[in-house]
């Protein structure tokens, strides 16, 4: 049994050489970046030896790690496969990262599904066999009273508080603890999760938490996630789901801590995710949504007790789990369709949520039609060369002009690295200055301004555009990572005019664009459409509606009306799947073309 110390928090690691760095870290729940899931490809995952030896340097991390990151002892924890006893640093500090968690409210009618009855126990009369059960039920009105309240249900006269889930006794409480009823609504998406505490009584949100999405050590999308259960059968599934859970119970305890309530008055959470991520915290294996016909193995909503799932939560504590629509479209989007009412509204609008995978429904009348694009996490800045989150020293909006380069930086920090909306932003910016061509590739040096030329960054056959440099710290955008965007973005925009080519309207007949999610709530119009995310033309149709999913289940939690709505919503969205459709390869090429050019070169 050999040991590995992990600095800065001097905790010791006992493992049997035979798996990589990687894996033996994330067993162990220690955090570490692997946006590709432990493939090589990414080089994101990246440990500082500070102690033992390890197995040579690798040509492919050679790829990823500058010489003198090799000299220093910087590896990628899943390339090396440890022998004998190694000190590390995973040098991972902690951030403030920009993780959106309000989003439109809609009116609703505040009727949740737990509540609470004050009830006096009297002493029976003698003669009477009525049971103690049939009191509670009758002066209730509760069809049942749950096995586990059953076998400590009081028999002592007394003033006592019944708790009820629908129709059902859940718990019973000494005294009158009616002004103590509170849940929990959870978004989880594939990079963030963001819950909240509420009062059941007034509805009122009394405390928010959000989090990095800690299952991103394996892989920033569904896909890696999904590959990692089909390549552990054994026990791929159970760690996604103990790692979903363990984060949010860590969540929900520092949501109590903050609001000054006690775990034992939590009796409900609603949870809005897409279909992947319910599957993985309900512990069901997802791997159907992976491969054709990608079919999920539920898309209904689903209400059980909490703790089944590994929350550490009271065993009368309910969880309900949003409906989804299919694979690809989740309970986040049902959440949003709910919370904007498009079906309500007159007109065509397009529901547009812009993530890892983006998602887009299209309303006319009532009837929905929907798609999922395959972006992937590029547009949020991974697999990107000096990619990183929306946290402090990430660029999020950069304008160029005369030569120079003014930064947007998160935090007015020092630039590390550049984020989503930066990314898009450069793009921006650099289509308008005629440094990236229509078909995505950075112009060659002859083609170039003097203003421009300096910008210009080769290193052997790679070339990119420097938007930051300072000694040894340098921002770069690769033309690899452009065509990493190009890709997300022909998916994004093929599967709008994909949408209106189905409703047969035109792009002119469409009314409003809603923009959702974490991510689209920070890039501005002049990115979305500078960058050829949406088509010009409908910069003044776009409104912004912030993180639906969360506000989505904090109504599931307040009001069983709303669930019965978004699940009925859920049976009424058509989907269409991309791939199927005819002539759709010829779009998406179209599609990856960036906007011309808007200024002429000197």
């Amino acid at each position: 049994m050999s040991k590995i110390t992990v600095l800065p928090n001097n905790k010791t690691i006992e493992y049997v050489p035979g798996k990589s760095l990687l894996d033996i870290l994330r067993k162990k729940d220690f955090l570490t970046e692997s946006p590709c899931g432990g493939k090589g490809i990414c080089g994101k995952c990246k440990i500082h030896v500070l102690k033992g030896k390890l197995p040579p340097v690798t040509d492919t991390e050679k790829i990823f790690l500058s010489s003198m990151e090799q000299e220093d002892g910087y590896r990628l924890a899943c390339i090396v496969y440890p022998e004998e006893d190694i000190t590390i640093s995973l040098d991972e500090v902690k951030k403030n990262y920009k993780i959106l968690s309000s989003g439109y409210m809609p009116d609703f009618e505040m009727n949740p599904v737990i509540r609470k009855i004050f009830f006096v126990l009297e002493r029976p009369e003698i003669g009477k066999h009525t049971s103690y059960e049939d009191i509670f039920l009758n002066d209730a009105n509760a069809s049942c009273i749950e096995y586990n309240t059953l076998k400590c249900l009081p028999s002592k006269p007394g003033e006592y508080t019944l708790v009820l889930s629908e129709d059902k006794i859940i718990a019973v409480e000494n005294g009158d603890t009616r002004d103590k009823l509170y849940g929990i609504s959870v978004d989880i998406g594939t990079t963030t999760i963001v819950a909240s505490i509420t009062d059941m009584n007034t509805g009122q949100e009394i405390a928010a938490e959000s989090i990095i999405n800690t299952q991103k050590q394996y892989g920033l999308d569904v896909i890696t996630r999904i590959t990692y259960a089909i390549e552990n059968p054994d026990d791929g599934v159970k760690n996604l789901q103990n790692n979903i859970t363990n984060t949010l119970s860590k969540m929900i305890d520092k949501l109590c801590l903050k609001a000054g309530i006690r775990k034992k008055y939590i009796y409900e959470i609603a949870v809005a995710a897409n279909n992947t991520m319910l599957h993985l915290l309900l512990g069901v294996a997802p791997c159907s949504i992976g491969c054709s016909p990608f079919i999920p193995a539920f898309n209904g909503s689903k209400y059980i007790k909490a703790f089944m799932t590994g929350l550490r939560l009271p065993e009368y504590t309910m969880m309900y789990c949003l409906p989804s629509v299919s694979s690809y479209i989740g309970a986040d989007i049902v959440a949003g369709i709910y919370v904007s009412k498009i079906y309500e509204k007159s007109g065509n609008i397009l529901f547009i949520d812009i993530g890892t995978n983006g998602e887009i429904v299209f309303s006319s009348g009532g009837k929905m039609i929907s798609c999922s694009c395959a972006a992937g996490p590029a547009l949020e800045g991974m697999n990107i060369s000096s990619g990183m989150r929306a946290a402090e020293g990430a660029i999020e909006e950069l304008h160029i002009g005369q030569g120079k380069i003014n930064l947007k930086v998160i935090g007015d920090k020092e630039p590390e690295g550049i984020c989503g909306s930066g990314i898009m932003a450069a793009l921006r910016e650099l289509i308008n200055i005629g440094f990236i061509k229509k078909n995505g590739s950075i112009c060659k040096e002859k083609d170039l301004s003097k203003d421009q030329l300096p910008m210009l960054w080769q290193e052997g056959k790679s070339r990119g555009i420097i938007l930051y440099s300072n000694g040894e710290n340098k921002i770069v955008i690769t033309q690899k990572d452009i065509r990493q965007i190009q890709l997300a973005k022909g998916a994004i925009l093929s599967g709008f005019f994909a949408l209106l080519n189905q409703a047969g309207i035109s792009m002119e007949e469409l009314d409003e664009i809603l923009i959702a999610g974490q991510f689209g709530s920070h890039l501005s119009a002049e990115s979305l459409i500078g960058s050829g995310i949406l088509p010009e033309g409908t910069e003044n149709k776009i409104t912004y509606i912030g993180n639906t999913s969360k506000t989505g289940a904090h109504v599931a939690l307040l009001s069983a009306n709303a669930r019965a709505e978004m699940e009925n919503l859920a049976k009424n969205i058509d989907y269409m799947e991309l791939s199927a459709m005819e002539n759709y390869e010829k779009l998406f090429v179209k599609c990856l073309e960036f906007p011309l050019q808007h200024v002429t070169r000197h």
